[in-house]
């Protein structure tokens, strides 16, 4: 089930700085146990950042994902991913494939991008919080 995500919410966060995003992305996931990105008929998609890193973008609830389905996201829409296939499948075949996780983007170019260990170490920090 996804929580309600009110408007005032969506605007504050969607206009945190990357690092704030980031967390808010950390917390809400280990919450929620769900990680949100687009996907259309030909699978999910993914991007570069300007480095020329491959990156798969992820939020924390299908509205800010939503949001970001437009221009070269155009006929996508928001699916979600349980939180331990994320752990125990995604991350590792992310790694292995040389993927890079592009956290909470506001935009194509506006995201967070960490590599699938350091996502990872992160989200185990939090969840062991919650415990």
């Amino acid at each position: 089930m996804t929580r309600k995500l009110t408007d005032k919410e969506f605007a504050a966060v969607s206009a945190l700085p990357g690092p704030k995003r980031y967390s808010h992305f950390v917390k809400q996931v280990a919450d929620w146990e769900q990680v949100w990105s687009l996907r259309n008929v030909d699978g999910w998609v993914t991007s570069e950042d300007d480095n020329g890193r491959r990156t798969l973008p992820v939020w924390p609830h299908p509205r800010y994902a939503e949001a970001c389905a437009s221009n070269e996201w155009s006929g996508t829409a928001p699916a979600s991913i349980v939180l331990t296939d994320w752990i125990e499948k995604w991350l590792p075949g992310m790694r292995a494939d040389g993927l890079h996780v592009a956290v909470f983007p506001v935009s194509p170019e506006k995201s967070v991008v960490v590599s699938p260990d350091r996502l990872l170490h992160d989200l185990e920090i939090e969840l062991e919080r919650i415990e």
